[in-house]
């Protein structure tokens, strides 16, 4: 059986007949078994509607061929066909493009000298199990209030099935001492709590003041109340353990009904098994068992948790519009990472769902607790063929300094980092290429990513952390390694004929160091003012990078607390403005939200750069209630602490 994997696009290098795709069934060994039912559900249908929706940016008899190859495949189930191309279009540079000075800006590897001491149990003893190559979340948050960011690095576990693992695998949860060391206070906090961890979602549930956890896991959730920096498991009281046969991977906390507290989201990927995973025999030539592509699962419904207020939260997903199913009746939500935002700006936060080898959502919000999926018709669906990627980690800002809001997803090995940006209308546009993003992001296999302003100039640059999913990968395609460096694109400024340019890594210090890299966030963990940067590994350690910048820009940061009435506590989607005079007169505009990148939560104090400007126009706060609050603010290279009036 071919692998349905985007069979219609013959430029797809993870299309079942291009022989160099490790994840196709083209590799499999000769006798594997054939396709049970769970394997039913192909993204046939999704991608067909995705080629109507971009039509404008290809020409009818492209079209036309694509539908006749798709044809010849469904009908012929073992036909392969060879196409020969000069040129994939995601390859293709803007002309006459002149490179700006990059600003030197280097990252020093500070993780065994910050006492962190974590390495990542994954529990693989060669069956090749597929959770077993996607977790490592963690999470910048300030645990213990006393100021600074503390990080949580999410662990897995060992399988049921094989020997127990003794002393048995833990999230780590580490103190910072506000300088940027840390101090493992996992037990004193109690969070020896043993899953198989994916991602973390942190959030003040009852807004009192204390930043509660929530573990999104394979197999039963788990929710931890924070009572003073102490937690306390509250999972089957919350009605937050999920489906115990599920796979829960991103979470995040948002107000979705604006009634001042905190809601769930969680991310739900496939449906898995290890006896479904065993059965599907995924094989690479000469290599034996792999990993297999998430298209040969059904997919899996997300999870919504309305908060009560009393504690308890109700899930209703289906009743707010979140379940979406094929036209076979199956889920085609594959969901590995999320994010939240106004898309429309009608008051009510939005839900962006990166899903693999699926097309991506963006529910809207229709303000009266459901919600309308409304991907391909607002153009974050596919990618500029029309066709879906295999999406990992996701974010969403206003990276011109306008009111145009961008949102970038990194994607598998040979597909280019989707960034797509709003146009006059509301509908969004991919600008991968245009930007300065597509061509060096395609062959890297990207998870955790996130925008940043990591030299304090104004502008919110963009990184991606790498890493393959097969360790063994180089020798079946010689362009793939397993270990891979992270990205840094650096924004030009929207005159730039580049806006995004590829910073070498050579220039860098140790961010470019080859990882097998899954969960990125970031927070200042020092104090400096500049933001830094840890990257998680399968199997390994973290990478915490302490960024070394002295480029002499000043900065504001600014940290928000709700009400606790209309607001949460958290102020999660409240967003802020701040405008500097000087030549021109800059704008900027940053939304508080943790929830970004893959498996991970950022932290909630929004940093400004500001450049060579010492001196803030004005700082306006939309609280997520909808009121405006303006701030005066004297002088900067400092922390603003800004409670609703």
């Amino acid at each position: 059986m071919t692998d349905p994997r985007n069979p219609r696009n013959p430029r797809n290098p993870r299309n079942p007949r291009n022989p160099r795709n490790p994840r196709n069934d083209s590799s499999r060994a000769a006798g594997a078994s054939s396709t049970p039912e769970h394997e039913e559900f192909v993204p046939e249908d999704d991608a067909i509607i995705g080629v109507a929706f971009r039509r404008s940016l290809i020409g009818l008899a492209v079209i036309a061929g694509i539908v006749i190859v798709t044809i010849i495949v469904l009908r012929r189930e073992t036909a392969t066909l060879e196409v020969v191309v000069d040129k994939n279009p995601s390859d293709i540079e803007p002309l006459n493009v002149v490179a700006p000075d990059l600003p030197v800006v280097r990252f020093t590897d500070i993780t065994a000298a910050a006492g962190i001491d974590f390495v990542h149990f994954n529990g693989a003893t060669g069956e090749k199990l597929l959770p077993e190559t996607m977790g490592g979340g963690c999470a910048f948050f300030d645990y213990d209030n006393d100021g600074d960011a503390d990080l949580l690095l999410v662990n897995s576990a060992g399988w049921p099935h094989n020997p127990a693992v003794d002393p048995a695998p833990t999230s780590k949860l580490y103190a910072n001492d506000g300088a940027g060391r840390f101090t493992d206070v996992t037990a004193a906090a109690g969070l020896g709590v043993t899953c198989y961890g994916m991602g973390a979602a942190v959030g003040d549930f009852d807004n009192d003041g204390d930043a509660d956890l929530f573990i999104a896991a394979v197999g039963r959730n788990r929710f931890l109340r924070n009572d003073g920096g102490i937690f306390t498991e509250l999972t089957d009281s919350a009605g937050l353990a999920g489906d115990p046969a599920g796979w829960s991977s991103s979470a995040g906390w948002l107000d979705y009904d604006n009634d001042g507290d905190l809601d769930l989201f969680v991310c739900n990927y496939v449906k898995w098994s290890r006896e479904i995973d065993i059965e599907l025999d995924f094989r690479m030539d000469g290599i034996g068992r792999a990993y297999g592509p998430p298209t040969h699962f059904e997919g899996a419904q997300p999870y919504l948790y309305r908060n009560e207020g009393d504690g308890s939260l109700t899930e209703v997903g289906e009743s707010a519009g979140l379940h979406t199913f094929s036209v076979l009746g199956l889920p085609v939500a594959k969901a590995l990472a999320t994010t939240f935002v106004d898309v429309d700006g009608n008051g009510f936060i939005d839900i962006l769902l990166a899903n693999d080898t699926t097309p991506n959502f963006l529910y809207m919000n229709r303000g009266d607790g459901t919600f309308t999926e409304a991907g391909a018709a607002k153009g974050v669906a596919y990618d500029p063929m029309g066709e879906t990627t295999g999406a990992m980690g996701i974010d969403a800002v206003n990276y011109r300094n306008d009111n145009a809001l961008a949102v970038a997803i990194g994607n598998f090995a040979n597909e280019p980092t989707s960034f797509y940006v709003t146009q006059p209308g509301g509908t969004f546009f991919d600008e991968s290429i245009g930007a300065g993003v597509g061509s060096p992001s395609r062959q890297a296999l990207s998870f955790g990513l996130f925008f940043f302003d990591y030299d304090l100039d104004g502008r919110l640059d963009l990184l991606q952390a790498n890493g393959h999913i097969e360790d063994e990968i180089n020798r079946v395609q010689s362009s793939q390694h397993y270990r891979q460096p992270s990205q840094l694109f650096w924004n030009a400024g929207p005159d730039a004929a580049r806006p995004m340019e590829f910073v070498p890594g050579q220039t860098t210090g140790d961010f470019a160091r080859p990882i097998v890299g899954r969960g990125a966030a970031y927070a200042d963990i020092d104090g400096d003012g500049d933001v830094d940067v840890l990257f998680t590994q399968i199997a390994g350690p973290p990478l915490l990078l302490r960024n070394d910048q002295d480029l002499g820009h000043h900065w504001l940061r600014v940290h928000l607390t709700g009400s606790g009435r209309g607001s949460n506590r958290d102020a999660i989607g409240a967003w802020v403005t701040l405008v500097t005079g000087g030549a021109d007169g800059v704008v900027q505009r940053r939304q508080v939200m943790p929830t970004r990148s893959y498996l991970s939560q950022v932290e909630p104090t929004i940093t400004f750069g500001l450049g060579d400007v010492d001196a803030v126009e004005s700082l306006t706060i939309t609280w997520p209630d909808g009121t405006k609050q303006t701030v005066a603010v004297e002088g900067v290279d400092r922390t603003l602490h800004i409670t609703q009036e």
